[in-house]
């Protein structure tokens, strides 16, 4: 891993028992500080190369998931991709992974089962990291791209201030990395917020530092979405942003109120569940990698072809992070029957758990996704539930196992729209009873050090 100092190391003010040089930016500065306006200027710069090398990312994994899970088969002579498919296309980017971890530099990247956070790419990382997350991402494993984009937002950053005097800083390097990092991301979930929502929680600041950490944040973020909304436009590819249709809003009942705790306990549990599988995983691949990733490609395979020879739907709704599912779930749901969503819920729980430990991404899509489906499953299921509370519910819970709650809540809340305002109490009861449930099983269960998310 990288040897760069992260945002919680402290930087000793003494090596070799020499003084360090005075830090560009004051461990305290005003606003109005000249170093700090022109690191707000060098942040809102850096945000146009690296939110076009970010989009670059997303539209070609976007446009090779099309080759790969449609044009491909269709030229192979099948009308309906096989059930078999998944097991071929993730076994196969299990061996592309286990190559990354085993000979390139930085392992491949961030292991998705910890969660976020991890030191920023340096630039012999960077062609590893897009490696492993382009090939787990086409090939289908169970996992989102927000990971490698906060290594590649971060690692550019990085490469583009190393021979200035903000890269020999290590307090300022720090505020530029996660400033690429929120504008690699200010897209794919959205809205730019939530990219800096993540990294004040992320981060994990004092008061002062927080705000010195995300005007550079907001500033590029912004500048990213605006990228990411105008290259979408005038070129007409797309990247797949998680996102839902127009919701219709619902009042609340009482009885949904009372549900909300016991379906989110529901959802923490299974989703604890797969993190437990994903962090075994993890201690499996770190001796054995190749073999790990393989296996695990070829199991996630067959769930995939599993649940698809069960209920005869499509394997790459197992497969896959769940973006492009997620609004025809919410949208669609008569087009599962009950059995359908267990079955759903089940073997992509499988595929996502060992797709966590061996491959390389980020853990919040197909968790999301996961909360959704029982959402949707218990509204179909238990008296006093509708749909939109249900899914309401069912995401936030799933999204709470990012470990960071108002992430958790802001990312529901931009999913659900005009909706969110009638569900923000049962968001709210749903984020936290997710997490004091993820909090007591770990307590339980997991000996001390073991992964699991902590942000």
């Amino acid at each position: 891993m990288s040897s760069e100092p992260t945002s919680r190391q402290q930087v000793s003010s003494v090596a070799g028992g020499t003084q360090e040089p005075e830090p560009l930016v004051a461990a305290d500065p005003g606003l109005h500080d000249r170093a700090y306006l022109v690191l707000l200027l060098v942040v809102a710069l850096l945000g146009i190369p690296l939110s076009l090398a970010a989009f670059g990312f997303l539209v070609a994994v976007h446009e090779l998931e099309h080759v790969v899970w449609e044009s491909l088969p269709s030229a192979l002579g099948y009308d309906e991709l096989p059930s078999w498919w998944a097991i071929l296309t993730i076994a196969t980017a299990g061996l592309l992974v286990g190559l990354a971890v085993k000979y390139l530099p930085g392992h491949g990247g961030h292991v998705p089962v910890a969660g976020f956070g991890g030191e920023p790419a340096t630039p012999s990382m960077l062609p590893g990291v897009v490696l492993a997350a382009a090939a787990s991402l086409v090939g289908g494993a169970v996992i989102g791209p927000e990971a490698p984009l906060i290594a590649i937002g971060g690692g550019l950053a990085l490469v583009a201030v190393r021979r200035t005097r903000m890269g020999e800083d290590a307090g300022t390097g720090t505020i530029v990395a996660a400033a690429g990092a929120a504008a690699a991301m200010s897209a794919i979930f959205g809205n730019p917020l939530v990219a800096v929502v993540i990294f004040l929680e992320i981060l994990g600041l004092g008061r002062r530092r927080t705000m010195l950490v995300v005007l550079p944040c907001l500033v590029s973020s912004a500048v990213g979405a605006l990228l990411f909304t105008g290259m979408g436009r005038w070129t007409g590819l797309e990247i797949g942003e998680l996102s839902i249709p127009d919701l219709a809003p619902v009042r609340l009942s009482v009885a949904e109120v009372a549900w909300a705790p016991l379906l989110a306990a529901a959802v923490a549990c299974l989703t604890w569940s797969v993190f437990f599988v994903g962090g075994w995983v993890a201690r499996v691949a770190a001796s054995r990698p190749m073999s790990t990733t393989v296996a695990a490609g070829l199991v996630a395979g067959g769930a995939a072809c599993a649940y698809a020879w069960a209920t005869g739907h499509s394997p790459a709704e197992v497969a896959l992070s769940g973006q492009a599912l997620l609004p025809v779930l919410a949208t669609d749901p008569a087009a599962w029957s009950s059995g359908g969503l267990v079955a759903l819920v089940a073997f992509k729980s499988v595929a996502y758990g060992v797709s966590l430990g061996a491959f390389r991404g980020g853990p919040v899509f197909p968790a999301v996704l996961l909360g959704a489906a029982c959402g949707v499953l218990a509204s179909s299921l238990t008296p006093g539930i509708e749909l939109l509370p249900g899914l309401a519910i069912g995401m936030a819970a799933g999204a709470a196992t990012t470990g960071l709650p108002v992430t958790s809540v802001a990312l529901v809340v931009l999913l659900l729209g005009d909706a969110a305002a009638s569900q923000m109490p049962v968001v709210i009861l749903a984020v936290v009873t997710a997490m004091v449930v993820h909090e007591r099983l770990s307590s339980w269960v997991l000996p001390p050090g073991d992964a699991q998310p902590d942000g």
